[in-house]
C-alpha cells in the first residue's frame, strides 16, 4: 500500500511539473518578438513651429511650401503636407504625413496622421479639376504629374572639379519643376534634379541657398544656375543667368 501510494504521488508531481512546463511555453510564445519593427515617431506640429517642409494646395490645385506655420494661408490649411528635413522616414514612398493646421489640439498641437501619397494628390487633382487647367497643368490633365525623365548625370559624383550648371530642387509632383528640366534639357544645359521630400539632405541644401540669397520657399522649382538662386520656373531668368555663367 505504501509502494502504491508513493507511485501514485510521484505520477501527480510528474504531472504538474508537465502542466507548469506546458505553461510557460505558452507564456514566451505570448510576448511579441523582440525584433519587431518600431513605428516611427510622430511628428510634433506647433504654431511656432519653423524649417518644416509645408506643401499646402491652393483653389486651383497647384502645390506650394512653406517653411512657417505662419505663412500657409487660411484657404491650405485643412490638408498640408509636412515634411522634417532633419528627420528619416524610412523607404515607404507610398506614405506621407498630413497636418490639419486649422486648430490646435489642447495640447498646442495640430493633428497629423498618415495618408497614401495618391490620396494626397488627388486632393489637387479634385480642386483642379474645379478651376480648370493652370499654368503647372496647361494641358487640362486630371492626372497628377509623372515621375520627371532622368536628368543629365551630376559630374560631381564621379569626383570630377566639374559640377553641374544647374540644380533644379523640386519633387515629383511638381509641374513647374519638370517644365524646368524640359526647358534645360531642350537647350542642351546639363543638369541635376535633386528631390527635397524625398532626400532631407537636398532640402537642407535648398534652404541654405536660399537664406544665404535672402530668399524664401514660397514655391518649388528652387534654381540654381552656378550660385544664382531663383524662386520658380522663368525661362527668360534662366536664359540670364546661363548667360553670365557660360
Amino acid at each position: 500500500m505504501r509502494r502504491s501510494a508513493c507511485e501514485r504521488l510521484l505520477r501527480s508531481i510528474a504531472g504538474i511539473a508537465l502542466v507548469a512546463a506546458s505553461c510557460s511555453v505558452a507564456c514566451k510564445r505570448s510576448h511579441p518578438p523582440a525584433s519587431k519593427a518600431k513605428e516611427d515617431p510622430p511628428l510634433v506640429v506647433k504654431a511656432d513651429s519653423e524649417g518644416l517642409l509645408l506643401t499646402w494646395i491652393d483653389d486651383k490645385g497647384d502645390f506650394h511650401i512653406e517653411t512657417r506655420v505662419s505663412e500657409v494661408p487660411l484657404m491650405g490649411r485643412d490638408s498640408v503636407r509636412v515634411v522634417d528635413p532633419n528627420r528619416e522616414y524610412g523607404a515607404n514612398a507610398d506614405r506621407v504625413f498630413v497636418v490639419d493646421l486649422r486648430q490646435t489640439r489642447p495640447d498646442g498641437t495640430y493633428a497629423v496622421r498618415a495618408m497614401a501619397r495618391a490620396d494626397f494628390e488627388a486632393l489637387a487633382v479634385a480642386r483642379r479639376e474645379k478651376s480648370g487647367p493652370t499654368l503647372s497643368n496647361a494641358s487640362g490633365s486630371t492626372e497628377p504629374p509623372s515621375s520627371p525623365t532622368a536628368a543629365a548625370p551630376d559630374p560631381s559624383a564621379s569626383g570630377s572639379a566639374t559640377r553641374p550648371l544647374v540644380i533644379i530642387y523640386g519633387a515629383d509632383w511638381c509641374g513647374a519643376c519638370h517644365d524646368a528640366a524640359r526647358y534645360l534639357r531642350r537647350r542642351g544645359v546639363a543638369f541635376v534634379e535633386k528631390n527635397i521630400e524625398k532626400d532631407p539632405a537636398a532640402a537642407r541644401e535648398m534652404q541654405g541657398k536660399l537664406a544665404k540669397s535672402g530668399l524664401r520657399a514660397g514655391s518649388i522649382p528652387v534654381i540654381d544656375v552656378r550660385g544664382r538662386v531663383m524662386v520658380g520656373f522663368n525661362a527668360a531668368e534662366i536664359d540670364g543667368a546661363l548667360g553670365q555663367a557660360l
